[in-house]
């Protein structure tokens, strides 16, 4: 009697844990072209913020490298964009992340021509505190948006610093730390894209086979 209804028991999870397995298989085969769609319009939109459209001619998310440095955060891995303009080497995209949020991570994406200036930052994640750290988010406010046309003049350019250290980036009332954070990684990823510019262009691309 008790095997029986064991073995019946058994049938019964089998049969659902089939149902649900298929279930999962057919919604993710159903969803998963469009789920593809979003997240390359995501990221169109994601990269012409930072980098108008008009700055080149190529399909920016169809060239890519792959680099680990530590310049670019802690990360093992960041993809940075190459966009063309007349077939010559134009502006990278670099994806690049500092630890040293208040509330830990900060993922930006940053725009910089060939001749060391900024096309554009932005924020792309955070954890940072509602109505005060926030403020980093273009949604939040314009202060984002005072990197772009700036450059940077070395590892000891002083300017690059909030004004609270005698920079000259304004930082947030009861929130230094985050505006502190980013401007730092903003620094180091345009520090490495002006020693790493001709190197990058000459890497393999590895996103050209992106549909």
């Amino acid at each position: 009697m008790i095997l029986s209804s064991m073995t019946k028991n058994g049938a019964i999870l089998t049969a659902f844990a089939l149902i649900t397995t298929g279930t999962v298989a057919l919604t993710h085969s159903l969803t998963a072209e469009r789920i593809e769609e979003q997240e390359k319009q995501q990221l169109a939109e994601q990269l012409q913020q930072v980098l108008d459209a008009h700055h080149y001619d190529n399909q920016l998310y169809k060239d890519c490298v792959v680099i680990t440095d530590e310049r670019l955060g802690p990360r093992p891995e960041q993809v940075i964009y190459r966009a063309y303009k007349d077939n010559k080497p134009y502006a990278l995209v670099m994806r690049h992340v500092t630890p040293s949020g208040y509330s830990g991570d900060i993922n930006l994406l940053t725009a910089v021509f060939a001749n060391g200036e900024i096309a554009g930052v932005r924020v792309t994640k955070h954890e940072e505190t509602p109505g005060l750290g926030d403020k980093v988010e273009v949604k939040k406010s314009d202060w984002i948006t005072l990197f772009k046309g700036q450059n940077v003049l070395g590892e000891d350019d002083s300017r690059w610093a909030v004004k609270k250290d005698g920079g000259q980036f304004d930082q947030f009332t009861g929130a230094t730390i985050t505006p502190r954070a980013v401007v730092g990684s903003v620094k180091q990823a345009v520090l490495f894209a002006q020693v790493e510019f001709d190197n990058l262009f000459a890497a393999p691309n590895i996103c050209q086979g992106a549909k």
